[in-house]
């Protein structure tokens, strides 16, 4: 249901127990009973009682839920907001690696080629998933990389990621106190 079948909803049920107040209290009111005891009496007293009742209870709950729903609206836009710092931020600093990475690979002297396989195989992928989103042999990629090996005075794709990536980690304890 939408916002607008909701508030129709509660416009009717409101108007039901309202009718329903006002028929009990009519009718007792022309009935004139001679005793407040009669049974008549005490079912259209209970039921506007307990109309009354129903109709306080659902305006509460309605209001709560009113309440509650901007809560959290308020809550997930703000979220939403830390969600895309922490965005931005993450990216600022990849970009930086990605500058560093760029700049090593020239300090090896790497040819575009062979950055472009180095960096797939920094990323983890296989020389088989090179290949394929290169457009290239298997074996073309598989030299590339050992030249890359060779150039950077590695011993293989383990040694290339853990030069870019050893040193990574979590910040430990001692760094959040400072």
């Amino acid at each position: 249901m939408n916002r607008f079948d909701d508030s129709r909803l509660q416009l009717a049920l409101g108007l039901l127990l309202l009718l329903l107040v006002a028929g009990g209290v009519t009718d007792l009111y022309f009935d004139r009973p001679e005793s407040l005891l009669s049974p008549h009496v005490l079912l259209e007293s209970s039921l506007v009682v307990v109309s009354f009742g129903l109709g306080v209870y659902l305006l509460r709950a309605w209001y709560g839920t009113a309440r509650s729903l901007k809560a959290t609206q308020r809550e997930l836009v703000e979220r939403g907001r830390e969600r895309d710092r922490w965005r931005e931020q993450a990216e600022q600093l990849l970009r930086g690696l990605g500058r560093e990475i760029e700049r090593q690979f020239d300090a090896w002297e790497l040819t575009p080629a062979e950055k472009e396989v180095a960096l797939l195989v920094v990323k983890g992928s296989s020389h088989k998933a090179i290949a394929s989103m290169t457009d290239r042999s298997e074996r073309t990629v598989r030299q590339h990389a050992t030249s890359v090996y060779a150039k950077a005075d590695l011993r293989g794709r383990h040694e290339l990621a853990a030069f870019f990536l050893q040193d990574l980690m979590l910040p430990s304890e001692d760094d959040d106190a400072s």
